[in-house]
């Protein structure tokens, strides 16, 4: 009975001593995953100091414009600038968008604040609303009318806390019109962060306001910014040896983002900054010519072309964007563009998109299925790619401006006008 006794006891023990051994395996365990995990947040600060500290380097020595006597460069963690006091913002502001921007999951800070940085003192909050504090805790606005728009835009820095909430410094801000700042300005922000994401490069950015003499300023506010007709941005893509600029006015801007794109050569002769200078002489020659705005864009829009110039068009004939206001009008026009995408529907309906293609369409010409029999050829097949123009009245289709034509009559190809 006693060994019984024994056995049962012992037993017992070796069980619990195996249970608290597992309890000190866990607990082990447990440890080595947390300090797994303060090693890879020690680890990532190290990475983002480094990368940061890389972006300093080449943004001195590849991405800053010719610095002029009496400027001085103001240097943050992941952008750089020269500010104009008597304009109370930025003359550019230069920054390099990477392909951290596709992986970066830190959202907007709005820290808003003065940039201490500026020894002439930076715009401030005064300068774009006032506000009142209410007895009930909340505040009173009073808006001037514009936005704090960004030069160097937040979400290009969304892979690092300090770059992001570096950019919301007041002399990274410009006083943009709320539906330049939300709509254009937005889009043409957004076609560069795809571009690095689909290319999987690196792009060299300076952007700022077309600062002269004489322009209007923001009377209310506490330091009367300038308020700037026209923003431009010059970028190059160094690795493709690539290069583009951007003119665009503060406003809504009624043609698509590519309708804008200019040679950074042209920004240079309209803002007296030489850009890239950096760059070795031939390099920089090639690429501040550059034009074509098609290998920025999109797979889609490959085919997308800008709307014909106005000015280049006869008498009583508008373009694409024009067209949009003649909508609803029960106005017979001509219209002209190019034919960039074709679609035969189930139904046997044809429809042309007339320099930007679908979904983006900024003008579509339909054919109806008992209308295709007027037309001795095929207007999807034949007539894509080529410059047309179109009599016939605008209507309205999904807030896409359109044109109903019944047979080959209406159609002229432009290069026969």
């Amino acid at each position: 009975m006693k060994s019984i006794i024994f056995l049962l006891l012992t037993s017992f023990f070796l069980q619990v001593n195996a249970q608290v051994s597992l309890t000190e395996q866990i607990n082990a365990k447990q440890k080595e995953v947390e300090q797994l995990k303060d090693n890879e947040k020690r680890l990532k600060v190290e990475l983002e100091q480094l990368k940061l500290a890389r972006i300093r380097v080449d943004l001195e020595k590849e991405v800053l414009p010719e610095i002029l006597v009496g400027e001085e460069v103001v240097m943050h963690a992941a952008m750089a600038l020269v500010y104009s006091e008597k304009d109370e913002q930025a003359k550019w502001v230069a920054h390099i968008i990477t392909p951290d921007v596709s992986s970066g999951l830190i959202g907007r800070s709005n820290d808003f604040r003065p940039d201490s940085l500026i020894k002439t003192g930076s715009a401030t909050e005064e300068d774009y609303f006032l506000k009142e504090l209410l007895a009930d805790g909340t505040y009173k606005y009073d808006g001037f009318g514009f936005d704090r728009g960004h030069l160097a835009p937040s979400a290009d820095f969304r892979w690092s806390a300090k770059a992001l909430s570096e950019s919301f410094y007041y002399s990274n801000m410009s006083p943009q019109r709320p539906e330049f700042n939300r709509v254009s300005w937005a889009k043409l922000e957004d076609l560069f962060r795809s571009y690095v994401d689909k290319n999987k490069t690196e792009l060299y950015v300076v952007t700022g306001p077309l600062l002269r003499d004489g322009l209007p300023k923001v009377e209310r506010a506490k330091n009367k910014p300038t308020i700037p007709v026209y923003y431009f941005k010059v970028v190059i893509d160094k690795a493709n040896k690539r290069g583009i600029g951007f003119l665009m006015p503060n406003k809504l801007c009624e043609g698509p983002t590519e309708s804008y794109s200019v040679s950074i050569d042209s920004i240079e002769t309209l803002t007296g900054i030489n850009f890239f200078v950096a760059l070795p002489d031939e390099l920089e020659n090639t690429i501040e010519q550059q034009k074509d705005v098609k290998p920025w864009m999109s797979p889609k829009e490959q085919n997308d072309v800008k709307p014909l110039d106005p000015t280049e068009l006869p008498k009583k004939h508008f373009n694409t964007v024009q067209a949009k206001l003649y909508k609803g009008l029960n106005e017979t026009i001509t219209v002209c563009g190019t034919v960039v995408s074709t679609k035969l529907s189930s139904k046997g309906n044809i429809f042309l998109n007339l320099d930007k293609g679908f979904p983006n369409q900024i003008f579509t010409v339909t054919i109806f299925k008992d209308k295709v029999i007027n037309f001795s050829y095929l207007p999807n097949e034949e007539l894509f790619g080529k410059t047309i123009c179109i009599e016939g009245k605008v209507a309205d289709f999904n807030g896409t401006p359109s044109m109903v034509v019944d047979d080959e009559h209406a159609i002229k190809f432009f290069e026969n006008e």
